[in-house]
């Protein structure tokens, strides 16, 4: 069968970029066909995977989304199935890595925010998957948005297919410890024995860099003195950085654009830290636990569980108090427990990658193209 992948835009460092890619190639290894659309791919394109490259212009990003849509839809036809990692109307089936986009506006935003334009049409877009009238598939990395999605859209419960979390062995092959350590602290440039603090993914604002870096400046002088927070994503870091330094820790933080080497700085780094405002999962999460680095995570991440069930680190419980994050993340420093944590989220991660080999999304995706198809031969004999 021949599949068509939308996704707004592609870097080798997003976790569901990484996704898609990992499911495209599981698709390849069955003898189905991936062709991906996108607004920019960076990175290497990929083998034997057919890439359409629809860059637009608009003086905002959700009409520059709204004119890549429509130039995309006009080139699928012929597709068997046609699935969609951002929300737009029209698709087979949608990867529902995101929140709830009304039920935040309505929690997070003003009244002022839901009437502009933006909100509007991103609201459309969501209803165009989850609506109950729509017969868009919903592939779900997590069940914790479930019941928002259903209580604005009535979404029907067959639709939802849930998709385990997968953590790939090869990527999270473990080093020596003493070897990560010198390594992180050689690439940014660190003292061998500061203690680093590790925040990874793209959106800073939504991954919590601003609470952090709050935590750092509200460390004790003689613990702060040797403490480095580093931060790795795709973002602006223009509005963090102009944080650090009216807090007076500049020296103490480094913002870096993302990279490849991801795996080995959670290694090397002596607390991985994920304090989101809100996540859907956060695979960073168990990445930083296949890692065998403590986590410290906020309760509003879908795979904040993993930490709590598996006694991996400490979870910052909601509604967030910043007061408390700052106790929590002086804790992380101090604590004698951090060998232990870091022993059980290896556990639990490992047991994540036995359970899972990536190949439980592709499997889905030809079951539903599958039913699709015989849908339709059966609408042809009536």
């Amino acid at each position: 069968m021949k599949f068509a992948f939308i996704i707004f835009k592609y870097f080798p460092f997003g976790g569901m970029q990484r996704d898609m890619l990992r499911t495209a190639n599981e698709l390849l290894k069955r003898d189905h066909t991936v062709e991906v659309f996108t607004m920019s791919w960076q990175g290497e394109a990929p083998v034997g995977i057919k890439v359409h490259v629809l860059p637009q212009t608009g003086l905002f990003n959700y009409q520059r989304y709204q004119k890549f849509i429509k130039a995309t839809f006009s080139k699928t036809e012929g597709f068997d199935y046609i699935f969609g990692y951002n929300r737009m109307a029209g698709l087979d089936a949608h990867f529902a890595a995101d929140p709830c986009f009304i039920e935040r506006a309505h929690q997070q935003r003003s009244f002022l925010y839901r009437i502009l334009p933006r909100f509007k049409w991103f609201a459309a877009c969501e209803k165009a998957v989850f609506s109950s009238e729509s017969g868009t598939e919903i592939l779900a990395v997590s069940l914790a948005e479930k019941p928002h999605f259903q209580r604005w859209y009535g979404t029907q419960d067959a639709r939802f297919h849930y998709i385990p979390p997968c953590l790939l062995p090869e990527r999270f092959a473990l080093k020596p410890k003493a070897e990560m350590r010198a390594y992180l602290r050689q690439q940014f440039n660190f003292a061998a024995d500061d203690f680093v603090y590790l925040l990874t993914g793209s959106g800073f604002a939504m991954k919590g860099l601003d609470r952090a870096i709050l935590a750092l400046s509200a460390l004790p002088d003689a613990l702060r003195a040797t403490t480095k927070l580093v931060a790795v994503g795709q973002d602006n870091p223009k509005q963090f950085t102009k944080l650090a330094k009216k807090l007076g820790v500049t020296d103490n933080v480094v913002i870096s654009k993302g990279r490849p080497d991801i795996p080995q700085l959670m290694q090397g780094a002596d607390v991985c830290i994920h304090p989101a405002y809100r996540e859907n999962t956060g695979l960073v999460i168990l990445e930083g636990m296949a890692s065998a680095t403590p986590m410290l995570v906020t309760a509003s991440c879908g795979y904040a569980h993993y930490v709590r069930e598996a006694n991996a680190g400490l979870v910052c419980e909601m509604p967030f108090e910043q007061a408390n994050f700052n106790v929590l993340f002086a804790q992380m420093r101090t604590s004698e427990y951090k060998q232990m944590w870091a022993d059980n989220g290896l556990k639990q991660a490992q047991k994540i990658m036995q359970e899972n080999d990536g190949s439980a999304e592709a499997k889905i995706l030809i079951r539903l193209a599958n039913e699709k198809r015989s849908e339709a031969k059966k609408a042809q004999h009536v």
